[in-house]
């Protein structure tokens, strides 16, 4: 019986001129348009857009629960036709297994797959439990835990399954601020020490910037990249980078764009755009 390893899978994928549409002809409402891209291998790839842009549609597909109207995905040259242990999908809600305590969460992957002897995977829930700082909560149930606590259980579950590719689909959203800055840290922690392929989206300019090796700016819908943004701050990262004026040229540039893709947003009626409008008006002034 073949022994899973610990280091990450390697893992490309190229997204090419995605369409997808809903409803039928003449009345389709289309959601994506000739979207392209490429998650490169072992990089962390940071997603951003307009509220309604297709960001959660583009995740769908890219982990195979539905498919394309048009374009293609390949992953390592492979079509991606369908779900499968090459791709894992963290959820903005928890996935927790309520019944089970967060040492079975951790372990439940390799257990059920029976691809590692139990005592290796002992060794390696506990390690990674240590890791993510939930070595003192194993025998606790998901109510049990605060937010941050199960977002961490989380990332301890997808690094022992050790995916190709990790799509996490705003992890962090309805974190408490505090806590969501503590999540990023673990998060860009863990991700530098294992150069896995990541796609991270999310709507948090900040958060987008201090996680990102490249940052994939999309358009209004029907969605696009617009805009890729290398993000060359050194790692590891910290967040004393936030205030460096490397940093803030790289928010400004970002927020340029988001800033006309949210009025586009804003004309058609969406209340999150105009909330990005008023936080981009602010963020001028402050830095006036």
């Amino acid at each position: 019986m073949a022994e899973a390893t610990n280091a990450p899978r390697r893992a490309e994928v190229t997204v090419e001129g995605l369409t997808k549409r809903y409803g039928y002809h003449p009345f389709w409402h289309e959601v994506l348009a000739d979207c392209s891209f490429t998650l490169r291998d072992g990089e962390l790839t940071v997603l951003i857009g307009p509220s309604g842009c297709g960001k959660s549609t583009l995740i769908n597909l890219l982990a195979g629960y539905d498919k394309p109207d048009q374009g293609r995905i390949l992953l390592n040259g492979a079509p991606v036709a369908g779900p499968g242990s090459d791709r894992l999908v963290v959820f903005q809600e928890t996935a927790l297994f309520p019944w089970m305590t967060t040492y079975g969460n951790v372990a439940y992957g390799p257990r059920v797959a029976r691809n590692v002897p139990k005592e290796r995977v002992d060794e390696r829930v506990q390690a990674l439990l240590e890791k993510v700082g939930l070595q003192d909560f194993k025998a606790k149930y998901p109510s049990q835990l605060s937010g941050g606590m199960q977002r961490r259980g989380e990332l301890a579950r997808m690094m022992i399954n050790d995916p190709a590719v990790t799509i996490l689909d705003e992890p962090f959203r309805g974190l408490d601020a505090m806590t969501r800055e503590l999540m990023q840290e673990y998060f860009v922690t863990i991700l530098e020490e294992r150069s896995q392929t990541v796609l991270f989206v999310t709507s948090e300019i900040d958060e987008a910037i201090f996680l990102a090796d490249r940052l994939l700016i999309m358009s209004n819908r029907p969605g696009a990249i617009l805009k890729e943004m290398e993000i060359k701050l050194p790692r590891p990262r910290n967040k004393d980078m936030l205030q460096t004026e490397e940093y803030l040229g790289y928010k400004r540039e970002a927020l340029e764009v988001l800033h006309a893709e949210a009025i586009k947003a804003f004309a058609g009626g969406s209340k999150s755009a105009q909330d990005f409008l008023e936080a981009f008006h602010k963020e001028h002034v402050e830095q006036a």
